[in-house]
């Protein structure tokens, strides 16, 4: 009898908190300032904004749900934060939000959340910040539909567009970050899923993180940053169905891995990148299903990569499909399509009945001697290669494909790419910008193949 009534309180109680919470209006001109209304507030009360805010910036210390109405603006006018949120449970949505001072010392930002947990930053336009949404200690935080746009221009000028230190349990999904310095940047965040996010145009890396454990990154489109997508020192990730795209220049990758302990890398496609994917001092990476197509190198295996596992990936129309820097401790290359491979499958069962060595000589001449491309073109090259790969004297033993699919994995859909080997093995495209092998322009090219890759 005690307990039913201890639980006809409690949820008289919080009737009563719901019907005690109330909503304020706020038009920017009108009355007392928006920092003032805030004040006035309960827990758990909204407050409907509209118009332009330039009251410096705006602090929100209790829970509170902040709503952007007709034409919403906080501008800080660059004197800190334009939005500093240190209460749980806050909700912001609907604003657009600019005017943060720029400082690396302080780290000011269009939104900023210090030690909270339930924050919910959601359909906001966060407009040539510092940083743009940065969020520290935080757990549980929701950011989702958000614009962040910075200003193309000297890296000092902007910082990191959804930056999170020291966070757990995040979700970070279906934002579109553009010209920052790193579109996403995560150092110490823990067991969080980022999904559905676009990240462009940003001046080094699209998404960039460091000792962030047990992390998801799904869905996401990395195009055209300065160095493309950096991974570091995590362990038990999972990158599946990703798109990384035209991320062009000498020291960019699609993915960089280094020193990721057991990680998933699954369903995604790398076109028109430098080099789709580095492997550096990794151990324990599945990579799987994966399209890689139309590289400058599809994948680069350091020697110092243990027990990686590659299966069911799709090489067609790179420059290198593969290079490594030594002899490699052994990992797993099995039933991958090669758009290279000319042997034969007498038993029909759909594997190459000899195996297939993705390593030629001039990758592993420019490997040690970068300078030597400038020979790539040369048909001494082709034929040292082709040598290479019929009689093999520099491969590494390990470094062969003993299964290599005849044809690409059959869950894939057809387009069209280039064909190497119709060219006569010409690998002489320049591999920082990989558009075609031997001919101006993709279409007009004669010797194309009907390539299987990931619907969308």
């Amino acid at each position: 009898m005690r307990e039913l009534k201890g639980s006809i309180l409690l949820l008289a109680c919080l009737n009563v908190a719901h019907v005690d919470a109330r909503t304020w209006r706020y038009r920017s001109g009108e009355g007392a300032s928006l920092q003032t209304v805030i004040n006035g507030t309960a827990s758990g009360d909204t407050v409907v904004v509209e118009g332009t805010v330039s009251e410096g910036s705006i602090r929100v210390d209790r829970p509170l749900v902040l709503l952007g109405g007709a034409h919403a603006v906080i501008d800080g006018g660059g004197e800190d934060d334009a939005l500093l949120i240190t209460a749980d449970h806050v909700t912001v949505k609907g604003f657009t939000i600019r005017g943060s001072r720029r400082s690396n010392l302080d780290d000011m930002s269009g939104i900023k959340v210090n030690a909270c947990r339930g924050t919910v930053i959601a359909n906001n336009i966060l407009d040539k910040c510092f940083f743009a949404i940065y969020l520290s200690g935080a757990r549980d935080a929701l950011i989702e539909g958000n614009t962040v746009l910075g200003e193309p221009g000297a890296e000092e000028h902007m910082a990191n567009g959804i930056h999170l230190w020291k966070c757990s349990n995040a979700t970070i999904r279906n934002n579109r970050v553009e010209y920052h310095r790193d579109g996403i940047y995560f150092e110490f965040v823990t067991d969080s899923r980022i999904t559905g996010n676009t990240t462009m145009h940003n001046l080094r890396y699209g998404l960039h993180f460091m000792f962030s454990h047990r992390d998801a990154y799904e869905d996401n489109h990395f195009e055209d940053n300065g160095a493309g997508v950096a991974v570091m020192f995590s362990h038990h990730i999972a990158m599946r169905r990703n798109r990384f795209l035209a991320n062009r220049g000498a020291s960019a990758y699609g993915l960089l891995l280094k020193e990721i302990n057991d990680g998933e890398i699954k369903d995604n496609t790398f076109q028109d990148n430098t080099t789709g994917i580095m492997v550096d001092g990794c151990n324990r990476i599945k990579v799987h299903d994966n399209v890689f197509r139309l590289n400058g190198w599809a994948l680069r295996l350091f020697a110092n990569a243990i027990d990686c596992d590659f299966r069911g990936n799709t090489f067609a129309g790179n420059t290198f499909d593969v290079s490594t820097n030594g002899s490699l401790i052994p990992n797993t290359m099995s039933g991958n399509y090669w758009d290279r491979y000319s042997g034969y499958d007498l038993d029909r069962d759909g594997y190459g009945d000899v195996p297939h060595r993705p390593l030629g000589f001039f990758t592993l001449l420019v490997e040690m001697q970068p300078y030597a491309m400038v020979f790539s073109r040369s048909l001494f090259v082709s034929l040292l290669d082709r040598a290479e790969r019929l009689i093999p004297s520099l491969s590494p033993e390990s470094m062969k494909d003993d299964r290599p699919l005849m044809r690409p994995p059959a869950h894939l859909s057809t387009v069209s790419v280039h064909s190497a080997e119709a060219c006569d093995g010409d690998t002489t495209r320049d591999p920082c910008a990989p558009v075609d092998a031997c001919s101006p322009g993709l279409a007009a090219c004669p010797h194309l193949i009907h390539l299987r890759v990931p619907h969308g």
